[in-house]
């Protein structure tokens, strides 16, 4: 009886460690770190730069949902609300800021400790982000488009394929740091030809339709659109009024000639996400912002939309289509 009794006291208390063991390992097991996504744009805006950054994410080792979770912040075109979503990504502990849409500033100006992967399109020594692209030093790294200093290219192009335009029209993105030497590049390219500008500012979404009208009525014959988030979240906007008004347009990315704009050339946006993907999730295993360079987006993708050439009229050269990373029929 006495052995009954022993072997009845182990059983249940063998079981009853059993039981505890499950809870305990749940306890001990860690949280998964979280990434905060701070953008200016709104998701809908953004869905393909999100997959793209989940994608290099997915090649490091980190699966969303699985691995890592994702915070985040949309300004919804509201730039004036990336300081306080900055800062509320800070107060949550988030491990690492994917600082993206133009929120570059807002991300480094919240936090010194936390840190910031960026995607940015002018030059981020410049303007203040990282104190050189091979050494960024602090808690700032990320990826470069460079698009502002393209608009020489753009123009280029844009003549190659609409030469008898005496007169074109420059939309620039004023809410950007890089607006302005996106100006001087595409000013000073424009006065060694002899080409005609007018260069206007678009601050709001409100600022596009009235920057059209006045394109049309001092008689731009062609139409640059600048680099810059505002330009991009309305982009299907700003291509229907270039179509509206028949100004043969060039663009700063491949995604507006995919809504029916007429031709681009620019770096890959995706691309550049996927690479800040990877940056993250090097981070996340433990690498340091400081000690990891800026890294330059070097896909170009020069694209053609040759259904919207014939709907303007427009005959293609043959270098231009040779030349062409794309061609949408």
């Amino acid at each position: 009886m006495t052995i009954d009794i022993g072997r009845r006291e182990f059983i249940s208390a063998l079981g009853g460690t059993a039981l505890a063991w499950p809870r305990t390992a749940h306890a001990q097991r860690p949280a998964m770190p979280a990434i905060g996504f701070l953008s200016g744009r709104s998701p809908g805006e953004a869905a393909s730069v999100v997959d793209a950054f989940r994608l290099g994410l997915g090649e490091i080792g980190y699966i969303e949902g699985k691995d890592v979770t994702i915070e985040y912040r949309w300004a919804d075109g509201h730039y004036d609300r990336l300081s306080a979503l900055a800062a509320d990504l800070v107060h949550l502990r988030v491990s690492v800021i994917l600082a993206a849409g133009g929120s570059g500033l807002a991300a480094k100006a919240a936090t010194t400790t936390i840190p910031i992967v960026f995607t940015h399109g002018g030059d981020p020594v410049q303007e203040g982000l990282v104190a050189s692209l091979n050494r960024p030093g602090g808690n700032v790294t990320g990826v470069v488009f460079f698009s502002s200093v393209l608009g020489a290219k753009r123009l280029e192009l844009l003549r190659q394929l609409v030469p008898k335009a005496t007169t074109i029209g420059v939309l620039v993105n004023s809410n950007i740091p890089e607006a302005e030497a996106e100006r001087k590049d595409v000013h000073a390219a424009a006065q060694a030809i002899g080409q005609q500008l007018i260069i206007l500012d678009v601050s709001s979404d409100g600022d596009i339709d009235t920057a059209f009208a006045t394109f049309v009525q001092r008689g731009a014959g062609a139409l640059l659109v600048g680099a810059g988030p505002i330009m991009l979240s309305h982009r299907e906007r700003v291509v229907a009024l270039a179509d509206h008004h028949t100004l043969p347009a060039s663009y700063p990315a491949r995604e507006y000639v995919v809504a029916g704009g007429l031709m681009s050339y620019g770096t890959s946006i995706t691309d550049g996400y996927r690479q800040a993907g990877i940056y993250t999730g090097r981070i996340l295993k433990g690498e340091k912002p400081a000690d990891l360079p800026v890294m330059q987006s070097t896909k170009f993708e020069f694209v053609i939309n040759l259904k919207t050439a014939k709907t303007l009229g427009l005959t293609v050269p043959q270098n231009l289509l040779v030349a062409a990373d794309e061609v949408i029929e």
